[in-house]
């Protein structure tokens, strides 16, 4: 699969937002314009996957989030440090990628229920967390933060406590990734967000509309659309961008390419 890495810092010059609709996916609007690297304190690396699936580098440290799609989704990267998985589902929690990766070096944080569900040969490589706990390795903080629904028809697909969301404080930066969410009031609170990684598709997390507006609650320093195709709705990242910098223009509104199979 073919990933598409930014390397960037928060005072690094902005990237060009483009549109992606469900059937208009040009060349354009999958590439993604480089920003020139400042060299701050600490560097830090995107690297989209597909979907929720992302991979972080920070110094030699080598982060995956829900990893999903098989082992080929990840060849050619280094060898994960630490894993976050924030929920059940398979778009999040795929037994089969873990098992094909390779993990020997690698902690795993979870929620107790994802840890119901992993075999025995990871067991000891668990950090179990439920909301609001936290746990350091490799010098990060991890934070868990809850993740859930609150409309009453989407009530037992993201139930409260179940999921995490989490934040991660490395190199003095605040890093978020929602999860699966609607705009809760934990995450309304959060403070000090450098960066957040916002999902937006229905019909189980989050409209353009109550995104944006959560944005605009605890205003990250940069937030990145992801997880926002879903089935059979696809998000406008284009209208959430235009809502949170019409709000606040201060907040600055980045689009990778979150699929470039279009799968979702």
């Amino acid at each position: 699969m073919r990933s598409i890495v930014l390397v960037f810092s928060i005072f690094s010059s902005l990237l060009v937002s483009s549109k992606e609709t469900p059937k208009e996916k040009s060349n354009e609007n999958m590439a993604v314009e480089s920003t020139p690297v400042v060299k701050v304190e600490n560097e830090i690396k995107i690297i989209p996957i597909e979907h929720a699936s992302t991979i972080l580098e920070w110094g030699d440290l080598t982060i995956y989030v829900d990893p999903i799609g098989g082992a080929v989704a990840y060849e050619g990267q280094k060898q994960p440090d630490l894993i976050l998985i924030t929920d059940i589902h398979g778009d999040h929690f795929d037994l089969e990628t873990l098992q094909g990766l390779n993990t020997e070096k690698a902690k795993i944080i979870v929620p107790q229920a994802v840890a119901d569900k992993m075999p025995a040969e990871f067991a000891t490589q668990l950090d179990i967390l439920n909301n609001g706990d936290s746990k350091e390795r490799y010098g990060i903080t991890v934070e868990a933060i809850p993740m859930y629904n609150l409309r009453k028809e989407a009530l037992q697909m993201h139930t409260k406590g179940r999921g995490n969301g989490y934040v991660l404080n490395m190199g003095g930066k605040r890093i978020y990734f929602s999860g699966d969410t609607e705009d809760i009031p934990e995450m309304r609170a959060l403070e000090n967000i450098d960066i957040a990684f916002v999902c937006m598709n229905l019909p189980y997390t989050m409209t353009e509309e109550s995104a944006a507006d959560a944005i605009l609650e605890f205003k990250p320093t940069q937030v990145y659309p992801y997880h926002y195709r879903g089935n059979p709705n696809v998000s406008d990242v284009s209208k959430f961008k235009a809502l949170v910098e019409k709000g606040n223009s201060e907040i600055k509104v980045i689009q990778l390419d979150w699929y470039p199979k279009e799968t979702y």
